[in-house]
């Protein structure tokens, strides 16, 4: 039967333009010439971010040494500098530094592993009177019996310290793990903060030559920002500390409590330079040296130590850093907060100082004005109040009343007068 008129234009209708495709069937989209680039660009970016972020992971622990490393040659820049600029090679300036700084604190280590292994052989000597003193205490007070050999033997033979110690001879190669790796981050702090140091104009020289001259004098700028702040804080620090030594060192040596100049020492480095919780940290070790020679003492030290953080917090601390970090309390108590949050012990340390930098570099670009003189900016109110009150008490009080009070309009003075007169 041959095709009619209407069933050829149908077909050639339903055809799609161009070549026909073998067996008549529809012609299939073909896939755009850009659309596997865009594929393969993507799971590019996407294992670029992958492999990233794992070496960011990995690398960590090495960039917050970097970081602390920065900031302790930010630190010690203003000593290298003045004995720079007296003749001395840079290089011998920031080694000779950096030797005073090693022998300091490795002598205080020294004294207070004296001082508290002679305490704890001390203690283990006098344990028995101790254990004796507070067993007939137990025995008079609440009418027992008990003896000091009983209780070594229940002691000795108990089940959970003998679990203790299998888990202490366990640890053994833990702790030895963990001594060893804090050796090395120490050994790597010292050697790029060094560098940092030694190298310091060599490094902004390096810095400087791949930006344009006016981003070069902001960064000149910043850096030399960041020395004086992170400098500042740490001699107001330093001198806070050595206050704070003297001060503890006078209660000690008065109430005879023994190795009283390493005890002050303990007292004054702590506090100052572990923010927050330092304060109770240094204290609880004179507290228990003190305990040993007559509890008594031990309350004294608990309220001189309270008492002196009083008046560091609202008298000496203010006047110290006033020109050296000018950072409000409550502003350096966030600021540790937020670095503890973010970078542990670490953050907390350096906190302070970088917000003080931040603060002051900031503040260059901030416009200010004068402020209008104003009793509100003084914490005074002033008479809207007591407007208010005088115009509610002359609602409620009847039109004929002679006691009315005729309160002034906002054209006034803002005074409240009775019957019109002033």
């Amino acid at each position: 039967m041959a095709p009619t008129d209407e069933t050829l234009l149908a077909t050639s209708d339903a055809s799609p333009p161009g070549r026909t495709p073998p067996g008549g069937g529809p012609a299939r989209a073909r896939m755009p010439g850009w659309l596997p680039r865009a594929m393969v660009l993507a799971l590019a970016l996407i294992a670029c971010f992958q492999l990233g972020s794992w070496a960011f992971h990995q690398l960590t622990g090495l960039l917050i040494n970097v970081l602390i490393a920065f900031f302790l040659a930010l630190a010690v820049e203003p000593a290298v500098s003045w004995m720079a600029g007296r003749g001395m090679r840079r290089g011998m300036a920031t080694g000779v530094v950096f030797l005073g700084v090693m022998v300091v604190g490795a002598g205080f280590v020294v004294l207070l592993s004296s001082m508290l292994a002679g305490q704890i052989v001390s203690m283990v000597e006098d344990f028995p009177e101790y254990l004796d003193s507070v067993i007939n205490w137990i025995n008079q007070t609440f009418h027992t019996d008990l003896s000091r050999v009983a209780v070594q033997d229940s002691l000795l033979h108990s089940d959970w310290l003998q679990k203790y110690v299998q888990n202490s001879a366990s640890g053994v190669l833990d702790v030895s793990g963990q001594v060893l790796g804090g050796l090395f981050r120490l050994l790597t702090i010292l050697l790029f903060s060094f560098y940092f140091a030694a190298d310091g104009p060599r490094l902004r020289r390096a810095l400087c030559s791949v930006l344009p001259p006016a981003k070069q004098a902001e960064v000149l700028r910043a850096w030399e920002i960041a020395v004086d702040k992170t400098g500042g804080y740490l001699y107001s620090r330093g001198l806070m500390a050595l206050i704070s030594g003297i001060a503890h060192y006078i209660l000690l040596e008065a109430l005879g409590v023994p190795y009283a100049p390493v005890l002050a020492v303990w007292v004054g480095l702590v506090s100052q330079f572990i923010p927050t919780i330092g304060t109770y940290l240094a204290g609880a070790l004179p507290m228990l040296i003190a305990f040993t020679v007559d509890p008594w003492y031990a309350l004294w030290v608990l309220i001189f130590v309270v008492v002196y953080q009083q008046f560091e917090n609202y008298v000496l601390q203010p006047k110290l850093t006033a020109k050296t970090v000018d950072i409000h309390p409550a502003v350096a108590f966030g600021s540790v907060i937020a670095g503890t949050a973010l970078l542990g012990a670490v953050g907390a340390l350096i906190a302070i100082p970088a917000v003080a930098t931040l603060q002051a570099f900031l503040g260059a670009y901030v416009k200010r004005y004068d402020v209008t003189d104003d009793p509100r900016v003084h914490g005074h109110r002033t008479r809207s109040g007591s407007s208010l009150l005088g115009r509610m008490r002359a609602a409620l009080r009847r039109p004929d009343d002679p006691r009315a009070e005729v309160v002034p309009g906002p054209e006034a003075d803002g005074e409240n007068t009775r019957d019109g007169s002033r």
